[in-house]
């Protein structure tokens, strides 16, 4: 296929509601990326999980769901709808729509149509489409939250359709991270909309993107016989190197013979400064940079405001960079993980787990969500 899925989504809720009748679903199995969204019915999403993970098809699946799903006569509208979005390890797509906004597929820059074909089951009018995804392709689902917002506060009208398509084809262009994509939308829908959304609001972006790797190398190996085939292997791998924490970067330095140069101007009061070693991405600190990003990430992953976001894409410090690697410009991330004890990295309360051992789970976690393939290798 020679490219990796990259998908994310995110929400906001109606005004003054604290649960949301939008709902989304990510399926991940050997074969198949799943993806599902719908605006109504909770059930309607389990439903299809439970199906599709037992090994139903695409048509099983909505066949047995419209078969229940309600409908207003009166207001000609469903009670709830559903977008199911299938993706194979090779790039064959399978699309079915029934009452969301169409979805939104980019190529090359531009909005395309998608050869939609209408069935007819138990009633419903069903849309399907099929395509085979190539690099740099996007597809965005988005509930009628996100195609209705600022409806009777800045805008008269809601954003609409068309609108919301001319901003995604700008943002696809600009952005190569599916997730920066999906917070640009809300947040913009959310500021049309006051903050005070009038429906609930929801996107899943998928792209078709490089594939990047990111090796990392923090603390020195149980082993010192393992230093010089540790530095060995990370050398030969693909992808961005990366060092953290000054055990490591020495361990490197004495195995290559390659200097360290400290930038003493990258430095804050949070984070030390960052440093060089020919071969090598980017060098910091240990854990104290790394437990800046973990927080760098959360902060992130919460917040809708991308601009008011506690660090910022273009700083220089040890701490920011590293999370725009993390979050960015890589789909694969591989630690390689030293287990020589550091006293000033064990908890109390946690006798058998160092500090930096659990922040490096919880980076994982947090990027793992993000849909990115993450691995730690302990020494």
């Amino acid at each position: 296929m020679g490219f990796f899925i990259d998908y994310a989504y995110d929400y906001i809720n109606k005004n003054k509601e604290e649960l949301s009748r939008d709902n989304i679903e990510i399926i991940e199995t050997r074969e198949d990326t799943i993806i599902i969204l719908s605006d109504g019915l909770g059930t309607t999403t389990r439903k299809a999980r439970t199906m599709l993970e037992g090994g139903a098809t695409l048509y099983e699946t909505i066949e047995t769901i419209t078969s229940t799903l309600p409908f207003c006569n009166v207001r000609k509208l469903a009670y709830s709808t559903l977008t199911i979005l299938k993706i194979s390890k090779s790039g064959k797509t399978h699309i079915v729509e029934y009452d969301n906004p169409p979805v939104f597929f980019i190529r090359d820059g531009r909005l395309v149509n998608l050869n939609k074909k209408e069935r007819i089951i138990h009633g419903k009018k069903i849309l399907e489409s099929k395509v085979q995804l190539i690099k740099g392709d996007s597809i965005v689902l988005v509930s009628d939250g996100v195609i209705n917002a600022g409806e009777g506060e800045v805008l008269t009208s809601g954003w609409q359709w068309e609108n919301v398509a001319k901003y995604l084809v700008k943002q696809s262009k600009i952005e190569k991270c599916s997730k920066l994509i999906s917070k640009r939308v809300i947040d913009t829908a959310n500021f049309l909309s006051n903050e005070k959304p009038g429906d609930d609001t929801s996107i899943v972006v998928v792209k078709a993107r490089e594939t990047e790797k990111l090796q990392v190398f923090t603390g020195p190996p149980k082993d010192q016989n393992d230093d010089s085939k540790l530095v060995q292997k990370i050398l030969q791998s693909k992808g961005k190197k990366i060092i953290c924490g000054g055990t490591a970067a020495n361990i490197v330095s004495r195995e290559t013979g390659r200097d360290i140069e400290v930038d003493v101007t990258t430095g804050t009061d949070e984070v030390p400064p960052v440093a060089k070693i020919e071969g090598f991405d980017l060098v910091t600190e240990g854990v104290l940079t790394l437990s800046k990003v973990l927080e760098n990430i959360d902060d992130y992953l919460v917040d809708t405001h991308l601009k008011d976001s506690s660090w910022s894409s273009q700083s220089k410090d040890g701490a920011s960079r590293l999370t725009k690697l993390f979050i960015e410009d890589c789909t694969h991330m591989h630690f390689y993980v030293g287990e020589a004890i550091n006293k000033a990295h064990q908890n109390p309360d946690l006798p058998d787990l160092g500090i930096k051992t659990q922040v490096i789970k919880g980076i994982k976690e947090r990027l793992e969500n993000m849909g990115k393939k993450v691995t730690i290798e302990y020494y």
